[in-house]
Protein backbone atom coordinates (compact mmCIF):
# COMPACT_ATOMS: atom_id res chain seq x y z
CA UNK A 1 0.00 0.00 0.00
CA UNK A 2 1.39 3.51 -1.03
CA UNK A 3 1.79 5.95 1.38
CA UNK A 4 1.41 9.30 -0.13
CA UNK A 5 -2.16 9.00 -1.32
CA UNK A 6 -4.55 11.32 -0.64
CA UNK A 7 -8.41 11.93 -0.82
CA UNK A 8 -9.56 14.76 -3.54
CA UNK A 9 -10.39 16.71 0.07
CA UNK A 10 -8.39 15.26 3.11
CA UNK A 11 -10.64 14.53 5.93
CA UNK A 12 -9.38 12.10 7.85
CA UNK A 13 -11.68 11.18 10.46
CA UNK A 14 -12.78 14.83 10.84
CA UNK A 15 -14.50 16.80 7.83
CA UNK A 16 -12.68 19.89 6.64
CA UNK A 17 -15.37 22.20 5.87
CA UNK A 18 -14.47 24.21 2.59
CA UNK A 19 -13.17 27.54 3.11
CA UNK A 20 -12.71 27.38 6.55
CA UNK A 21 -9.59 28.80 8.80
CA UNK A 22 -8.83 26.66 11.64
CA UNK A 23 -10.52 23.54 12.89
CA UNK A 24 -10.93 22.13 16.06
CA UNK A 25 -11.36 18.33 16.03
CA UNK A 26 -14.68 17.36 14.31
CA UNK A 27 -16.37 20.45 15.55
CA UNK A 28 -17.28 23.68 13.31
CA UNK A 29 -14.73 25.86 12.73
CA UNK A 30 -13.49 28.17 14.84
CA UNK A 31 -12.49 31.69 14.26
CA UNK A 32 -9.24 32.48 13.18
CA UNK A 33 -6.93 33.47 16.39
CA UNK A 34 -3.15 34.06 16.43
CA UNK A 35 -1.55 32.64 19.34
CA UNK A 36 -0.40 35.60 22.20
CA UNK A 37 3.47 34.85 22.44
CA UNK A 38 6.36 36.72 24.04
CA UNK A 39 8.00 39.66 22.42
CA UNK A 40 11.45 38.08 21.06
CA UNK A 41 14.54 39.59 22.40
CA UNK A 42 16.89 41.53 19.87
CA UNK A 43 19.16 38.62 19.73
CA UNK A 44 16.54 36.20 18.81
CA UNK A 45 14.39 35.87 15.53
CA UNK A 46 10.67 36.83 16.04
CA UNK A 47 8.18 33.93 16.89
CA UNK A 48 6.51 32.79 14.12
CA UNK A 49 2.56 32.99 13.72
CA UNK A 50 0.63 30.41 15.23
CA UNK A 51 -3.28 29.60 16.07
CA UNK A 52 -4.66 29.40 19.36
CA UNK A 53 -5.72 26.36 21.01
CA UNK A 54 -9.18 25.22 20.33
CA UNK A 55 -11.61 24.44 23.31
CA UNK A 56 -10.07 22.33 25.95
CA UNK A 57 -6.51 23.06 24.57
CA UNK A 58 -6.87 21.17 21.10
CA UNK A 59 -4.44 21.78 18.93
CA UNK A 60 -5.83 24.01 16.24
CA UNK A 61 -5.62 22.60 12.42
CA UNK A 62 -4.91 25.33 10.21
CA UNK A 63 -6.69 24.68 5.94
CA UNK A 64 -6.40 27.90 4.53
CA UNK A 65 -6.41 31.72 4.65
CA UNK A 66 -9.03 33.77 5.00
CA UNK A 67 -9.76 35.73 1.57
CA UNK A 68 -7.51 38.86 2.86
CA UNK A 69 -7.53 42.13 1.12
CA UNK A 70 -5.10 44.15 0.09
CA UNK A 71 -4.30 47.98 0.83
CA UNK A 72 -6.45 48.66 -2.54
CA UNK A 73 -9.37 46.79 -1.27
CA UNK A 74 -8.69 43.89 -3.27
CA UNK A 75 -8.44 40.17 -2.81
CA UNK A 76 -4.91 39.35 -1.54
CA UNK A 77 -3.98 36.59 -4.24
CA UNK A 78 -1.62 34.60 -2.28
CA UNK A 79 -1.00 30.90 -2.18
CA UNK A 80 1.49 28.50 -0.49
CA UNK A 81 2.89 25.53 -2.31
CA UNK A 82 3.90 23.10 0.40
CA UNK A 83 6.30 20.03 -0.05
CA UNK A 84 6.26 16.84 1.70
CA UNK A 85 9.13 15.05 2.30
CA UNK A 86 8.64 11.96 3.37
CA UNK A 87 10.70 9.01 3.95
CA UNK A 88 8.93 6.56 7.07
CA UNK A 89 11.06 5.05 9.49
CA UNK A 90 11.80 1.91 8.13
CA UNK A 91 12.80 2.59 4.68
CA UNK A 92 16.46 2.24 5.10
CA UNK A 93 17.21 -0.46 3.30
CA UNK A 94 15.42 0.85 0.31
CA UNK A 95 17.35 4.19 0.46
CA UNK A 96 20.57 2.32 0.99
CA UNK A 97 19.17 0.03 -2.37
CA UNK A 98 19.58 3.33 -4.59
CA UNK A 99 15.64 4.68 -4.19
CA UNK A 100 15.84 8.43 -3.80
CA UNK A 101 13.31 10.04 -1.08
CA UNK A 102 15.08 13.40 -2.31
CA UNK A 103 14.55 15.73 -5.28
CA UNK A 104 17.44 18.41 -5.33
CA UNK A 105 16.14 19.16 -8.74
CA UNK A 106 12.89 20.11 -8.04
CA UNK A 107 14.46 22.28 -4.82
CA UNK A 108 16.80 23.65 -7.35
CA UNK A 109 13.49 25.00 -9.69
CA UNK A 110 12.21 26.81 -7.07
CA UNK A 111 15.32 28.31 -6.46
CA UNK A 112 15.90 29.46 -10.15
CA UNK A 113 11.88 30.31 -9.96
CA UNK A 114 12.53 32.55 -7.11
CA UNK A 115 9.52 30.61 -5.35
CA UNK A 116 8.87 30.80 -1.55
CA UNK A 117 7.60 27.38 -0.35
CA UNK A 118 7.10 25.78 2.68
CA UNK A 119 9.06 22.31 3.56
CA UNK A 120 6.71 19.47 5.25
CA UNK A 121 9.84 16.80 6.79
CA UNK A 122 10.16 13.61 8.31
CA UNK A 123 13.02 13.71 10.81
CA UNK A 124 13.71 10.22 8.68
CA UNK A 125 14.16 12.83 5.92
CA UNK A 126 16.60 14.87 7.57
CA UNK A 127 18.33 12.07 9.24
CA UNK A 128 19.04 10.75 5.72
CA UNK A 129 19.77 13.41 3.88
CA UNK A 130 21.19 16.32 6.76
CA UNK A 131 23.41 18.43 3.97
CA UNK A 132 19.95 18.97 1.81
CA UNK A 133 18.18 19.77 4.66
CA UNK A 134 19.92 21.63 6.40
CA UNK A 135 20.48 23.60 3.34
CA UNK A 136 16.53 24.10 2.83
CA UNK A 137 16.05 25.06 6.44
CA UNK A 138 18.92 27.75 5.86
CA UNK A 139 17.72 29.20 2.41
CA UNK A 140 15.33 32.13 3.20
CA UNK A 141 12.79 31.28 0.57
CA UNK A 142 12.13 28.31 2.41
CA UNK A 143 11.04 27.16 5.67
CA UNK A 144 11.15 23.18 7.25
CA UNK A 145 7.81 21.97 9.16
CA UNK A 146 7.30 19.05 11.09
CA UNK A 147 6.03 16.10 9.30
CA UNK A 148 6.48 13.41 12.04
CA UNK A 149 9.64 11.43 12.62
CA UNK A 150 8.46 8.39 11.01
CA UNK A 151 5.59 8.88 8.87
CA UNK A 152 3.34 6.27 10.63
CA UNK A 153 -0.24 7.30 10.95
CA UNK A 154 -1.95 9.66 13.65
CA UNK A 155 -4.92 7.41 13.41
CA UNK A 156 -6.18 3.98 12.52
CA UNK A 157 -7.19 2.74 9.07
CA UNK A 158 -5.14 5.89 6.95
CA UNK A 159 -3.76 4.53 3.40
CA UNK A 160 -2.19 1.21 5.17
CA UNK A 161 0.15 3.29 7.31
CA UNK A 162 1.50 1.92 10.23
CA UNK A 163 0.16 3.79 13.39
CA UNK A 164 1.93 5.89 16.18
CA UNK A 165 0.10 5.38 19.44
CA UNK A 166 -1.41 7.56 21.00
CA UNK A 167 1.19 7.84 24.33
CA UNK A 168 4.13 7.82 21.41
CA UNK A 169 2.38 10.80 18.91
CA UNK A 170 3.96 13.79 21.13
CA UNK A 171 7.22 11.56 21.57
CA UNK A 172 6.95 11.07 17.78
CA UNK A 173 6.54 14.79 16.77
CA UNK A 174 9.59 15.89 19.62
CA UNK A 175 11.90 13.51 17.57
CA UNK A 176 11.85 15.05 14.41
CA UNK A 177 12.36 18.66 15.48
CA UNK A 178 15.61 16.97 17.47
CA UNK A 179 16.45 15.17 14.16
CA UNK A 180 15.99 18.72 12.19
CA UNK A 181 18.06 20.50 15.38
CA UNK A 182 21.14 17.40 14.42
CA UNK A 183 21.28 18.20 10.49
CA UNK A 184 21.55 21.92 11.55
CA UNK A 185 18.23 23.55 11.03
CA UNK A 186 18.14 25.87 13.78
CA UNK A 187 14.98 27.52 13.22
CA UNK A 188 11.84 24.68 12.04
CA UNK A 189 8.34 25.99 12.19
CA UNK A 190 5.84 25.23 14.45
CA UNK A 191 3.69 23.60 12.22
CA UNK A 192 3.02 19.86 11.91
CA UNK A 193 1.34 18.54 9.65
CA UNK A 194 0.41 14.46 10.22
CA UNK A 195 1.05 11.46 7.87
CA UNK A 196 -1.12 11.22 4.94
CA UNK A 197 -3.30 14.42 6.33
CA UNK A 198 -5.23 11.56 8.64
CA UNK A 199 -6.17 12.77 12.41
CA UNK A 200 -9.15 12.82 15.02
CA UNK A 201 -9.47 14.79 18.23
CA UNK A 202 -7.51 12.12 19.95
CA UNK A 203 -4.68 12.90 17.80
CA UNK A 204 -5.23 16.83 18.43
CA UNK A 205 -4.76 16.28 21.88
CA UNK A 206 -2.39 14.22 22.23
CA UNK A 207 -0.17 17.06 20.45
CA UNK A 208 -1.58 20.03 22.55
CA UNK A 209 1.03 21.36 24.15
CA UNK A 210 3.87 20.74 22.03
CA UNK A 211 2.84 24.70 21.14
CA UNK A 212 2.44 23.39 16.91
CA UNK A 213 -0.04 24.66 14.73
CA UNK A 214 -1.72 21.47 12.65
CA UNK A 215 -1.37 22.58 8.76
CA UNK A 216 -3.53 21.10 6.07
CA UNK A 217 -4.42 22.35 2.84
CA UNK A 218 -7.57 22.55 0.08
CA UNK A 219 -6.00 22.04 -3.24
CA UNK A 220 -4.49 18.36 -3.79
CA UNK A 221 -1.79 18.23 -6.65
CA UNK A 222 -2.48 14.71 -7.58
CA UNK A 223 1.40 14.40 -7.79
CA UNK A 224 1.55 11.32 -5.62
CA UNK A 225 3.06 8.70 -7.99
CA UNK A 226 2.02 10.74 -11.29
CA UNK A 227 4.01 10.62 -14.48
CA UNK A 228 1.79 13.11 -16.17
CA UNK A 229 3.05 16.39 -15.17
CA UNK A 230 0.65 18.14 -17.37
CA UNK A 231 -2.36 16.51 -15.30
CA UNK A 232 -1.06 17.70 -12.06
CA UNK A 233 -0.49 21.72 -13.65
CA UNK A 234 -3.55 21.68 -14.40
CA UNK A 235 -5.54 20.11 -11.50
CA UNK A 236 -3.41 22.70 -9.09
CA UNK A 237 -4.40 25.38 -11.57
CA UNK A 238 -7.86 24.58 -11.76
CA UNK A 239 -7.99 24.15 -7.65
CA UNK A 240 -6.17 27.28 -6.87
CA UNK A 241 -7.67 30.12 -4.91
CA UNK A 242 -6.69 33.12 -2.57
CA UNK A 243 -5.09 32.21 0.15
CA UNK A 244 -4.56 28.51 -0.93
CA UNK A 245 -2.64 25.82 0.44
CA UNK A 246 -1.27 23.32 -2.27
CA UNK A 247 0.20 20.14 -1.22
CA UNK A 248 3.11 18.19 -3.38
CA UNK A 249 5.58 15.88 -2.32
CA UNK A 250 9.48 16.41 -2.72
CA UNK A 251 10.20 12.67 -3.15
CA UNK A 252 11.87 11.84 -6.62
CA UNK A 253 10.24 7.87 -6.56
CA UNK A 254 7.14 8.66 -5.23
CA UNK A 255 6.62 12.05 -7.26
CA UNK A 256 8.51 12.17 -10.18
CA UNK A 257 6.37 14.41 -12.31
CA UNK A 258 6.20 17.33 -9.72
CA UNK A 259 9.18 19.18 -10.89
CA UNK A 260 8.22 19.60 -14.20
CA UNK A 261 4.40 20.25 -13.55
CA UNK A 262 5.91 22.98 -11.05
CA UNK A 263 7.28 24.98 -14.37
CA UNK A 264 4.15 25.39 -15.73
CA UNK A 265 2.45 26.63 -12.64
CA UNK A 266 4.97 29.11 -11.18
CA UNK A 267 4.21 30.78 -14.20
CA UNK A 268 1.14 30.64 -14.88
CA UNK A 269 -0.20 31.50 -11.37
CA UNK A 270 2.67 34.50 -11.46
CA UNK A 271 0.32 35.48 -15.21
CA UNK A 272 -3.19 35.38 -13.01
CA UNK A 273 -1.58 37.77 -10.23
CA UNK A 274 -0.91 35.24 -7.34
CA UNK A 275 2.17 35.66 -5.60
CA UNK A 276 3.52 32.97 -3.65
CA UNK A 277 4.19 32.67 0.06
CA UNK A 278 5.62 30.26 3.10
CA UNK A 279 2.35 29.37 5.28
CA UNK A 280 3.34 31.41 8.13
CA UNK A 281 2.66 34.21 6.03
CA UNK A 282 -0.94 32.90 5.36
CA UNK A 283 -1.58 32.17 8.86
CA UNK A 284 -0.02 35.55 10.37
CA UNK A 285 -2.63 37.87 11.96
CA UNK A 286 -4.70 39.75 9.03
CA UNK A 287 -3.66 37.91 6.36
Amino acid sequence: MNTFLFLKKATAACALATGAVALTACGAPDAPRAATLPAPSASTPSRPPTLAPGPGGLTPVFLKAAKARDRHGKHDKTVALTFDADMTADQGPRAAAGERFDNPRLIGTLRRLRVSATVFMTGRWAEEYPRQARAIGRDPLFEVANHSYSHHAFTDDCYGLPTVPASGMRADVERAFAAFRTAGIEHAMPYFRFPGGCYDKAALKALSGTGVTAVQWDVVSGDAFATDAGAVARQVLDGVRPGSVVVMHCTRSAAPATEEALRTIVPELRERGYRFVKVSELIRPGA
